[in-house]
């Protein structure tokens, strides 16, 4: 491979917005941008919200990966608590035939591994607690089990406990997410369980034990007079917060850049070691009790702090102005103007969004097909926002991911995913944008986007109902033309306009002959393609400016707002000449034919549709009498 050439990574994660993550990424990207890589961030948002169905559809953006795209990829899989979708991206990734560096890879041979220890570095940080804090009664917040890191640490606190000859007590242990909300959540079900307030809780990562720590001083409890906590990843919040949180110092950063140096080594063809280990060493604080090892500068926390609280303001001004610009937009293009307005406000160099092409089609929740959590083969991108320019693909085939192509430059980009529960839209990128980690709002605008998108395709369809309730209401089902309701909505104000103007007009009133003859004999499906065929009879005869209409059964009606004195003659011969053609085409064992009456006046201020109708209907049963009159004449 041209070492030159601009290399494409693909790196898969679940979350964006936990300070792991942002670390790992700020590693990830500092490499890309110096040394030409275009790095593709993909990432769904899955255990957020507590629901399996939600859950499908933030894990379809892992479906569209085309890994042959690609010239490696990092697998942060360490993110993930789905064995089954980890497997899955592995065996995708193994038949691309492409290299790959992976998160702590227990599992895979095949694979780069880039780890710590963090089983021994977390059996040091519990046997601290036991040993040297005297801790005997401990509650453990877990990371999910089918997560190698959440394995590996739980294993590491039972392994500590049994060594010491404490009970893992299973009452006593929340299996949570790594995200901060199960801190919280841990507290409530340890509360909920009636125990008696542990020595310690010891978190599987430093998201869970921060709000730990805030919800337990919320119950009155003093950390660490009461009750000790302790956490794992070091991060910034975890050591400024107040008491500092007791954890376990990663590497995060050289992680994400020394997995990116690896695999370009790797696709450069330089050899590198299969596995490489990092340091990763307890980091004694405040929460347990221990003399503070050393904060960040007062000075550089105050500003971090301030500039998180600043963007987190304007981010949520932005976003309640997009949200409240949305519930505006009653088309898909107004959603589109919404966002291009308000886009550039998050600081992204570009924003594509993505669709598929069956985004906007009908469903229900008993038709979607197990296939739904995969995107359409071909998509759109009717929005490209590309620094302050504003264009659009028509259509790109899904697994090119990138409507206009790969950027053949080092930049990084952030693929998300757009659905509604487990249904795909589409998907959004993000490029060179730290909006996705730096805020804790991306996945609130995500789902903001998905469910105005929705709200879009329901209101498609409603209106689409209520054009053919209109049509429904208004036409007749069986003969395509006017019903009685949809002349007179039609032809109302014409004929209003017409005694205004003294203008001439002509009212024929057209009825059947014979159709019971037909139903008694041939069947209602005969009668029924009699009065077909008579109602195209009618409409195909209808002049420009002309209303027709199934008036009721067998019984038409004929409106011509600019009638000759002619009118009525020439009306007649056309319906007569056609329907003796029709008869001779269609050879039925009866003849479809009608009786005519029509009324050529110029209505008068008194005069209504209705009662001119009523003089046609007259003249039309005249001609019916005539019509009889002369059977039995020829019978006699």
């Amino acid at each position: 491979m041209d070492k030159n050439r601009t290399k494409k990574i693909v790196v898969v994660v679940s979350g964006l917005d936990e300070e792991y993550q942002h670390n790992v990424f700020k590693g990830i990207s500092t490499y890309a941008y110096s040394n030409n890589v275009n790095v593709s961030y993909v990432a769904g948002f899955g255990g957020m919200v507590g629901s399996a169905t939600f859950d499908i559809g933030e894990s379809s953006i892992y479906n569209l990966i085309d890994y042959t795209r690609f010239d490696g990829a990092i697998l942060m899989t360490n993110t993930f608590g789905d064995t089954e979708l980890r497997n899955s991206i592995f065996r995708k990734v193994l038949d691309a035939g492409i290299p790959a560096v992976v998160f702590e890879n227990h599992e895979n041979s095949d694979f780069y591994d880039i780890s710590i220890d963090n089983f021994g570095v977390m059996k040091k940080l519990v046997n601290h607690i036991i040993k040297d804090h005297g801790a005997k009664t401990i509650n453990y917040v877990s990371g999910p089990l089918g997560n190698p890191d959440g394995k590996s640490r739980y294993d590491a606190f039972v392994s500590a406990m049994e060594e010491n000859g404490l009970t893992v007590d299973q009452k006593r242990v929340f299996y949570g997410d790594f995200k901060s909300y199960d801190g919280k959540m841990a507290v409530d079900a340890f509360v909920e369980s009636g125990l008696p307030l542990p020595d310690a809780f010891i978190c599987a990562n430093d998201s869970m034990a921060l709000t730990v720590a805030s919800s337990l001083e919320k119950l009155g409890h003093k950390i660490p007079g009461d009750i000790m906590v302790t956490g794992f990843d070091n991060t910034f919040s975890a050591r400024n917060s107040s008491p500092a949180i007791t954890s376990v110092k990663c590497p995060l950063y050289d992680m994400g850049y020394k997995s990116t140096e690896i695999l370009s080594n790797v696709i450069d063809g330089i050899p590198q070691p299969k596995s490489t280990i990092l340091d990763a060493e307890p980091a004694l604080s405040e929460s347990c009790g221990c003399k503070c090892s050393g904060t960040d500068e007062l000075v550089e926390y105050k500003k971090v702090t301030y500039r998180k609280s600043e963007d987190t303001n304007n981010n949520i001004h932005m976003i309640n102005r997009l949200t409240a610009g949305l519930a505006e937009a009653f088309t898909a293009d107004q959603y589109f103007d919404v966002i291009s307005n308000l886009i550039g406000e998050l600081e992204c160099e570009k924003f594509t969004l993505c669709l598929s092409e069956d985004w906007q089609d009908d469903y229900s929740s008993e038709s979607i097909p197990e296939t739904n959590e995969y995107y359409s083969e071909c998509m759109s991108a009717p929005l490209i926002w590309d620094k302050g320019e504003r264009r659009k693909v028509e259509r790109f085939h899904s697994n090119e991911m990138f409507p206009e192509g790969f950027e053949e430059r080092g930049c990084v980009n952030y693929f998300l995913p757009l659905h509604y529960s487990d249904r795909c839209l589409g998907y959004y990128i993000f490029t060179n944008s730290e909006f996705p980690t730096y805020s804790l709002l991306c996945h609130t605008l995500t789902m903001i986007l998905s469910n105005s998108l929705e709200n879009i395709r329901k209101l498609f369809h409603l209106n689409k109902v209520n054009a053919e309730l209109k049509r429904l209401y208004v036409i007749d089902p069986l003969c395509n033309i006017y019903n009685r309701n949809g002349f007179y909505n039609h032809a109302d104000d014409i004929f209003n306009k017409c005694v205004a103007e003294g203008r001439q007009i002509m009212i024929s009133f057209i009825d059947m002959d014979g159709l019971k003859f037909i139903n008694d004999n041939y069947g209602h499906n005969e009668g029924d393609f009699a009065i077909q065929r008579l109602a195209n009879t009618i409409s195909s005869c209808c002049g420009q400016g002309c209303i027709c209409a199934r008036f009721g059964g067998d019984e038409f009606v004929y409106f011509d707002p600019n009638a000759g004195s002619s009118a009525a003659d020439s009306l007649s011969r056309k319906i007569t000449k056609s329907l003796e053609s029709l008869n001779k085409l269609i050879q039925k064992p009866y003849a479809i034919s009608a009786s005519i009456g029509s009324v050529i006046t110029v209505a008068q201020k008194d005069d209504t549709l209705f009662s001119v109708i009523k003089m046609a209907d007259d003249k039309m049963y005249e001609v019916k009498k005539e019509k009889k009159a002369a059977r039995k004449s020829e019978k006699v």
